[in-house]
């Protein structure tokens, strides 16, 4: 088993008997979204830790949409609870790299890519394809995008 999914499995015990509900139900959501990806496919596998970190990764931007989704439809406390979950989520991801650390990231990404003679918008993809091993659990994917976008100047 994977040292992350050896740590989720410890601190689920460690919720239950602290009573910590928000852990306890965002842990249990996390290794159910794991095991399905374990299971997805034709044959059975274990994740790696990158793997579960992926997994991760996408648990947490669904808590964004949804935080967002329930915001702008005024619902406060469901909001809230999906920030608490994203909270829970974040302790499993690598540290998030600042917007300075992201910006030298797509710098350089954009040079290699001048360096191929790609340019402006026609670069966006070769720039993305870079990145994304990169920054992958350590930053949103959408902020890098964005960030990509204004670079080339699209």
């Amino acid at each position: 088993m994977s040292e992350l999914k050896d740590r989720l499995q410890a601190d689920l015990t460690q919720a239950m008997r602290d009573h910590d509900e928000v852990t306890l139900r965002t842990v249990r959501m996390m290794l159910t979204a794991i095991t399905n990806a374990e299971v997805a496919g034709d044959t059975a596998k274990q994740l790696t830790d990158e793997e579960i970190i992926a997994v991760a990764s996408t648990e947490a931007k669904k808590r964004r949409e949804a935080a967002a989704s329930y915001s702008d439809a005024g619902a406060e406390q469901r909001a809230q609870d999906e920030l608490d979950e994203l909270a829970v989520i974040m302790r499993y991801l690598p540290s998030q790299l600042s917007d300075e650390e992201l910006q030298a990231l797509v710098a350089e990404a954009v040079a290699e890519a001048e360096a191929q003679g790609k340019t402006g918008p026609a670069a966006m993809g070769v720039v993305m394809k870079s990145l994304q091993p990169k920054v992958r659990g350590r930053a949103d994917g959408s902020a890098v995008a964005a960030m990509v976008k204004s670079t080339l100047g699209s």
